[in-house]
């Protein structure tokens, strides 16, 4: 019988029940995937929570890896024993089994392992999507990721420097500090001890940021406002320390017309087209060496609470990936 981590009401780790569930065969357009590694992702803590509501009860997991066991109808360009990766809705991760929709899958290159894999595709992905797309980083530009030494600040971190930038990062902690300068921070700025504000201020000489790279939240983002040039973009894609609250957008003009963005990895990736050409970039920044996937820890996934307290905690480093 499959296994999966169920949740039939919102609330603390302690929700999430080790449960026997049914997985059907495959449907048109469907595959049934045997997942061999699932990511564990802040949005899973989110969906845990009620922050993002979710229809109870629920599979939480967004992000995985594994082989195809069997298609089902219409469905051409995968078959069983490939090898693929999602990082897309539905929900459902969290399972030994599942179904997919076979448009939402990508093959992994011969060179990525399962772990890696199922590490990468949310967190690389939203990467992809931060640093190609919602700002396209130039080389010679300098930029601000808060969190630098989590999953996806570690990912941007690298694949930013690759793109030719200087990076500012924050962090919690000396330990993570000299992670995030591991991975290619310029500049390190410890946010529990600091002013993060005037450390940006200085180091770019009062000229100030064309970008900030907000995943904290509530904790950071009016301050992060402070950091950027006149027409500076503020991405918002997190809210690990809680949701921002509601502001006057007067602001953005007072602080030198401003731009604010809340973007999601499932707007950026809609497309097939745009999902297979986010995937083959990060396959390649990968594969040739530019990015190097930091998977700090690992856990059965019938442990996830556990998972989830040490991810909440920000006891974590770089990835977690659970294995089912």
């Amino acid at each position: 019988m499959v296994h999966a981590i169920r949740i039939h009401r919102t609330g603390g780790p302690e929700v999430l029940q080790w449960e026997e569930v049914e997985v059907g065969e495959p449907g048109p357009g469907q595959v049934r995937l045997r997942q061999t590694a699932v990511g564990l992702n802040f949005i899973d803590v989110y969906h845990r929570t009620g922050l993002y509501p979710v229809q109870l009860p629920a599979i939480p997991g967004m992000e995985g890896a594994g082989v195809v066991e069997a298609v089902g109808p219409d469905v051409n360009d995968l078959a069983p024993g490939d090898r693929v990766a999602y990082a897309a809705l539905p929900m459902g991760a969290y399972a030994q089994a599942r179904l997919m929709p076979a448009d939402r899958l990508v093959k992994v290159p011969a060179g990525i392992e399962d772990v890696q894999a199922a590490s990468m595709m949310l967190q690389g992905m939203t990467a992809q999507f931060l640093l190609r797309s919602t700002y396209r980083v130039q080389p010679g530009d300098t930029v601000l990721i808060h969190a630098a030494a989590g999953g996806v600040g570690t990912i941007m971190t690298q694949w930013a420097k690759h793109l030719g930038a200087t990076v500012i990062g924050t962090v919690g902690s000396d330990e993570k500090a000299e992670q995030a300068r591991a991975h290619g921070c310029d500049h390190v700025i410890v946010y529990s001890r600091e002013d993060f504000v005037a450390r940006v201020k200085y180091i770019t000489g009062g000229a100030g940021l064309p970008v900030v790279y907000d995943s904290v939240g509530q904790a950071t983002f009016m301050r992060s406002l402070d950091c950027l040039r006149p027409r500076g973009l503020a991405v918002l894609f997190g809210q690990s320390s809680g949701p921002v609250a509601p502001f006057d957008l007067g602001v953005l003009s007072g602080k030198g017309s401003l731009y604010v963005t809340r973007p999601t990895l499932f707007v950026y990736t809609a497309k097939r087209e745009d999902l297979v050409r986010s995937a083959e970039e990060l396959f390649e920044v990968v594969t040739s060496g530019a990015v190097k996937l930091a998977v700090n820890q690992t856990a059965p996934l019938k442990d996830a609470a556990d998972a989830h307290r040490a991810l909440e905690a920000r006891a974590t480093t770089g990835s977690t990936v659970l294995i089912p």
